[in-house]
């Protein structure tokens, strides 16, 4: 069968989608849940296992390189073979991050299992058989073949590629692991919209963490800067974030975490700050948050008070939380 996989979407914007089983006839869900990681994620041939009926639920974002994806199933079992690569191909590879069920993984090279809190890398146009013989929950990361490159070491790499993203990993890995799964999270939220994403720069951000974890690149000064900007942005709704606990995920001493940030221009907690303040002013500006509070919002992005959130904002921006919605809003609907 031949799938026609949808475009990447435009540098513009992101797309969401989702999928479920649920309520569909069992005996149309295989082909139901193919059509969906044909048009969503990756084109697969997929069957059951035991001939129970299928039950499957996906939730998607479309960035303008990358796809992310948060998948829910039974046992089943995924192929690429070569004859449907070359009626489907992709273009893209693929880091699969089991966060729930064994599963097994065969190639031409052989056959890896992969554990939860394991991650593996691979070419989504390069055959593969995978299967879940109970049911599983992972989090996907297509990465376009073109932006791959500019990452990919020059040696090459030995696929596939399996690392932790669990307290066994390196900083990088479970970085990596944290940006893919918060990100996916807070797609599950209500009414979740763009502005609730944690991802401004979110695919540079991804590029930066595999560096470190394809080899191509050492923890420099730039990636351990990296490292740290992905956990402070990740993590801006805790009021509670100390430079401490920040310096732990990259895997430095409080003292030269300060040193890095200091190479940078901004300290620690003036670089915290001004990301909450930044992430609260597109709430505020962006209208699709009128419904809460102004107060509600500094308390989402980690101001312990209203007159804290009110004063610095001030500070930044010229004018009070309050006056930046009701500009924003006269602007958006003019008398």
């Amino acid at each position: 069968m031949v799938y026609i996989m949808s475009n990447f979407p435009s540098d513009t914007g992101t797309r969401i989608l989702r999928f479920t089983t649920r309520g569909l006839i069992p005996d149309y869900r295989v082909e139901q849940w193919e059509a969906h990681n044909a048009r969503a994620l990756i084109p697969l041939d997929i069957r059951t296992i035991d001939g129970r009926p299928m039950h499957s639920e996906e939730t998607n974002l479309h960035l303008p390189s990358m796809r992310l994806a948060r998948v829910f199933g039974t046992s089943q079992i995924v192929e690429r073979s070569e004859k449907f690569i070359n009626d489907n191909p992709t273009g893209m590879m693929a880091i699969f991050f089991a966060t729930e069920g064994d599963s097994f993984f065969f190639d031409r090279g052989g056959h890896v299992s992969l554990r939860p809190g394991q991650a593996l890398l691979y070419d989504a146009d390069q055959p593969f058989l995978r299967g879940f013989n109970h049911g599983f929950r992972e989090n996907v990361l297509t990465i376009s073949k073109e932006r791959f490159r500019d990452v990919a070491p020059r040696s090459g790499l030995k696929l596939p590629m399996v690392f932790e993203f669990g307290p066994g990993g390196s900083p990088a890995e479970q970085a990596l692991g944290r940006l893919v799964k918060t990100t996916l999270h807070r797609l599950q939220l209500t009414h979740v919209t763009s502005t609730d994403l944690p991802l401004p720069g979110g695919e540079d951000k991804v590029i930066s963490l595999l560096g470190p974890i394809l080899g191509s690149s050492p923890n420099t000064e730039a990636s351990l800067f990296s490292l740290a900007r992905s956990y402070i942005d990740l993590h801006l709704t805790n009021r509670h974030l100390t430079p401490q606990e920040i310096a732990a995920a990259a895997g430095v001493s409080e003292r030269h975490l300060s040193r890095i940030f200091s190479a940078e221009g901004t300290t620690v907690g003036r670089y915290i700050l001004n990301r909450r303040l930044t992430f609260a002013h597109e709430a505020l500006t962006s209208g699709q948050q009128d419904a809460l509070p102004v107060s509600e919002i500094g308390f989402r992005y980690g101001f312990a008070s209203p007159s804290h959130f009110g004063r610095t904002y001030r500070e930044r921006f010229g004018m009070t939380p309050l006056q930046a919605r009701r500009e924003s809003q006269q602007n958006t609907h003019p008398s």
